[in-house]
C-alpha cells in the first residue's frame, strides 16, 4: 500500500491524493510545474566515458537498468547542490542567437544523475558556471557536436517516470543504506525515513548522492517488512508501506505501489 501526502496548496488535494494512490503508475508528481528560464552553457561526454553508463556521484549505478538511459546530465556545483539534486529534471533548448551550432525548434529534457566536479571539461563546470555536461546523444538532438560547448537556456520541469518509486537496500543489521530512484514530480529527494511494524519511523540520512543511510541498530527491523517515507521538493510524502517483504535481504531492490 502506498499513501501519497501532499503538502503543496493545490486544488482538491484530497481528490489528487486518491487518484494517485489508486493508480499505481502515475508518472507525474500533480501540482509540479516548469520553473523559469535560466541561461549556462552546455558539453558533452563521449560514448567510452563512464559517465554515459554510470550513476556517478548520485548512486544510481548503471543508468540502464536504473532506467535512467542517455537523457541524462552532470551538473556544475552550483546545480549539483551537493547532491541534492539527484534526480531532478531539467528542460534544455540552445540558444540559437548566440552559437551558429544549434539546431533550431530542439529541446532536451535530462534527469540529474552526476557531478560535474571544478577543472572538468576545460573549466566550463567551475564556480559559479551553471553547466550541464550531456550525454552525446543529447547533445547532438540540441546542436552539431562540433559545436563543443554550447549556450542553453534551462529550467527545472516536472519527472515523468514508469512505475513506482524504487529502493535498493544494501549494509548490513547495523548499518543501511538505501537508494532511492526512479521518482516522479520534483525528483529530487530530501528526506528519507525507514519504518518496520514494530517502530516509530526512523530518520535516514543522506550518505552521498541518492543514497540515504540508517545506523541505529537493527530495531526489530531486519527479518520484516520495510515501509518508507520520501520527501522530495515540491513539498510532497510518498509514504509506500511494506515496500519491502518481510523475507527482503541486502542487495536486493523493490518497487512502491505509486510514485
Amino acid at each position: 500500500m502506498t499513501q501519497v501526502i501532499r503538502l503543496t496548496m493545490v486544488p482538491s488535494p484530497v481528490a489528487v491524493a486518491l487518484l494517485v494512490m489508486l493508480c499505481g503508475c502515475v508518472s507525474q508528481a500533480a501540482g509540479y510545474g516548469p520553473g523559469g528560464w535560466d541561461k549556462g552553457h552546455a558539453t558533452y561526454y563521449g560514448e567510452g566515458d563512464a559517465r554515459g553508463t554510470m550513476g556517478g556521484a548520485c548512486g544510481y549505478s548503471n543508468l540502464y537498468s536504473t532506467g535512467y538511459g542517455v537523457n541524462t546530465a552532470a551538473l556544475s556545483g552550483p546545480l549539483f547542490n551537493g547532491g541534492a539534486t539527484c534526480g531532478a529534471c531539467y528542460e534544455l533548448t540552445c540558444i540559437l542567437n548566440e552559437s551558429k551550432w544549434c539546431y533550431r525548434g530542439k529541446n532536451i529534457i535530462v534527469t540529474a544523475t552526476n557531478f560535474c566536479p571544478s577543472g572538468s571539461t576545460g573549466g566550463w563546470c567551475n564556480p559559479p558556471q551553471k553547466h550541464f555536461d550531456l550525454s552525446e546523444p543529447m547533445f547532438t538532438t540540441l546542436a552539431n557536436r562540433v559545436g563543443g560547448v554550447i549556450p542553453v537556456n534551462f529550467r527545472r520541469v516536472a519527472c515523468y517516470k514508469q512505475g513506482g518509486m524504487r529502493f535498493t537496500i544494501n549494509g548490513n543489521p547495523y548499518f543501511f543504506i538505501v537508494l532511492v530512484y526512479n521518482v516522479a514530480g520534483a525528483g529530487d529527494v530530501q528526506q528519507v525515513y525507514i519504518k518496520g511494524p514494530k517502530t516509530q519511523w526512523l530518520q535516514m540520512y543522506r550518505n552521498w548522492g541518492s543514497q540515504w543511510t540508517f545506523n541505529g541498530g537493527p530495531n526489530n527491523i531486519v527479518g520484516s517488512a520495510l515501509s518508507f517515507r520520501v520527501h522530495t521538493s515540491d513539498g510532497r510524502q510518498v509514504i509506500s508501506y511494506n515496500a519491502a517483504p518481510a523475507n527482503w535481504w541486502f542487495g536486493q531492490t523493490f518497487s512502491s505501489g505509486a510514485n
